[in-house]
């Protein structure tokens, strides 16, 4: 695949995965055998990653991802997200707070024949936990 097909494979799961809810498209364009790396604990297939994506979207079901920066070259994409919603629901067994919260981050995936097979996923839980009050602010 060239590296705009594999650029359109991330931005279809942004927009209408993250975005739509549509958890059920990660079967679609996530290898059975799918491996995440970052988040605690690591997803290591789809199925896993199927139950981390209902988590977040539990606890921010108005969620909404914008790319920043998408970059793809070979078998990766990078994207520069935005991620902002309302704490709804529990997370990590934190009650809801009806707050707003707004995080970066970046994800690398790597796909083979149309699908992702790894990912990479570095964002902000640290302010996203502050913004929740979980954690306090600094100062």
């Amino acid at each position: 695949m060239s590296a705009e097909q594999n650029k359109a494979v991330v931005r279809r799961w942004v927009e209408e995965g993250w975005n739509k809810g549509n958890v059920a498209l990660i079967d679609e364009l996530y290898a059975p055998n799918y491996v995440e790396h970052g988040l605690q604990p690591e997803a290591t297939s789809s199925e896993a990653l199927k139950q981390e994506v209902n988590m977040f979207l539990t606890a921010f079901p108005d969620l909404q991802h914008s790319i920043e920066d998408l970059i793809a070259e070979g078998d990766k994409v990078v994207s520069r997200l935005q991620a902002k919603g309302t704490h709804k629901g529990p997370l990590m067994g934190i009650s809801a707070t009806g707050k707003m919260v707004s995080i970066s981050g970046i994800e690398i995936f790597r796909l083979e024949n149309s699908r992702i097979v790894e990912g990479w996923v570095n964002i902000d839980l640290l302010g996203l936990l502050q913004q929740i009050g979980a954690i306090p602010m600094p100062g």
